[in-house]
């Protein structure tokens, strides 16, 4: 919460004051808040929360009511995380006892503008829908605005895992029973014998067909530690995740994980098993900072396709009359938009983590001025020249007049 002075400031320091509060406003209040989430919970120091932030967060993870001020002060979103929202057999959820016990966690939470939503479950089987259905219609009633937050399966999870004969049928079942705000779901595809696993462009065509049909913005939670039988993230490989889930028309990011967990083969996180920072931090930092002057403009943008060049993946499309650009020389891929004033993007991605590529796209039609929209600056410039260079995993966002 913001500190009181027991003094009076003189009038030209107040109005630099207000001047600089105006300036940090919290960019949910305009059309340049993007949600980026540590998934985590943080612990309870403002210094870490700051640094957070400085990574280009804008969302700390899972975090209790009582330490909600100190995302606040950090410039920071948070999912509350309380056993009053998210302790339950959810096979038999009593929703009255749900809703005196939400009503309770709201009192305590007041009027918090940084809570961004409630913690639920996180990959569950479609079995637990009905359940988190009650007490997601709750948080809607007596929390309007806030996302009863609730994480899916990737579709590499098994039909027993899904309790459904299809990943289609778990999407339909999800939105039938628990009518969500915003979906999300989690999907780890980069192996540590550098392939990419099969599945993760189906898996975003599948959350972008769900999402669209159910005219709702939808959230990837991607790699960004090694464990298991996945590699060390690069900068490449953060790039890549990124900025395929936006031409998807993603509209919300959570990194797993950025703290590393102290346990098994768990490193390369952002930040290490000691509290120091990674290579992987500065890389996350870059790509997240990148997304922040983008923002203004994505968020103002609907997906209309997305197709690929040179390897199509299975289930994917190629360009066709219908897209934007008509080839393109490489392995890339382009999510087409439209703008709410009407005007026409285009995001094309380079699919290689290894090697850039010198992008130089063709259209289906004659376009007067071709521009991309800065990633450092967020202001227009021409596309030429060495612009038309992407680095492994780059996107660029095109505007088409």
């Amino acid at each position: 919460m913001p500190f009181k002075n027991s003094f009076q400031l003189p009038k030209f320091l107040l109005l630099l004051a207000c001047f600089a509060t105006a300036l940090n406003t919290n960019a949910e209040n305009t059309n340049e808040f993007f949600p980026i989430m540590a998934w985590n919970s943080p612990p309870a120091d403002l210094a870490t929360l700051k640094k957070m932030r400085e990574c280009g967060l804008t969302v700390a993870g899972f975090v209790s009511a009582k330490n909600l001020d100190l995302c606040e002060q950090a410039g920071l979103k948070a999912l509350v995380s309380d056993p009053r929202v998210s302790d339950y057999d959810w096979k038999n959820v009593d929703e009255k006892v749900a809703r005196k016990n939400l009503k309770g966690l709201l009192e305590e939470v007041g009027n918090s503008p940084t809570v961004y939503g409630y913690y639920l479950r996180d990959e569950l089987s479609a079995e637990l829908f009905p359940g988190l259905g009650k007490m997601s219609r709750l948080i809607r009633e007596l929390a309007p605005g806030k996302w009863p937050y609730i994480n899916l399966f990737p579709n590499y999870a098994t039909p027993k895992q899904l309790d459904a004969s299809s990943y289609t049928e778990y999407l339909e079942k999800f939105n039938d029973l628990c009518q969500p705000t915003i979906l999300s779901y989690d999907h780890y595809a980069l192996m540590d014998d550098g392939t990419l696993r099969d599945g993760y462009w189906q898996n975003l065509e599948q959350m972008r067909d769900s999402a669209r049909k159910h005219h709702l913005p939808f959230w990837n939670i991607v790699l960004a530690v090694a464990h298991f039988n996945y590699r060390e993230p690069t900068g490449a490989d953060l790039r890549f995740e990124v900025y395929s889930t936006l031409a998807y028309g993603g509209r919300g990011i959570a990194y797993f994980t950025y703290f590393a967990p102290q346990v098994g083969n768990y490193r390369m996180a952002a930040i290490d098993q000691f509290g120091n920072e990674t290579a992987t931090w500065r890389a996350m930092q870059n790509v997240n900072l990148q997304v922040a002057k983008l923002a203004p403009t994505l968020l103002a943008l609907e997906s209309e396709r997305v197709y690929h060049f040179g390897t199509v993946p299975e289930g994917s499309l190629k360009a066709n009359e219908a897209t934007l650009v008509k080839s393109l020389e490489g392995d890339f891929m382009a999510g087409d938009f439209k703008h709410e004033d009407e005007s026409q993007y285009v995001l094309i991605v380079n699919k290689d983590v290894v090697r850039s590529h010198y992008c130089n796209p063709t259209f289906q039609k004659e376009w007067g001025h071709i521009q991309m929209v800065s990633p450092y600056t967020g202001e227009l410039t021409d596309f030429s020249g060495e612009q038309k260079w992407l680095a492994p995993g780059q996107g660029v966002l095109l505007k088409l007049k």
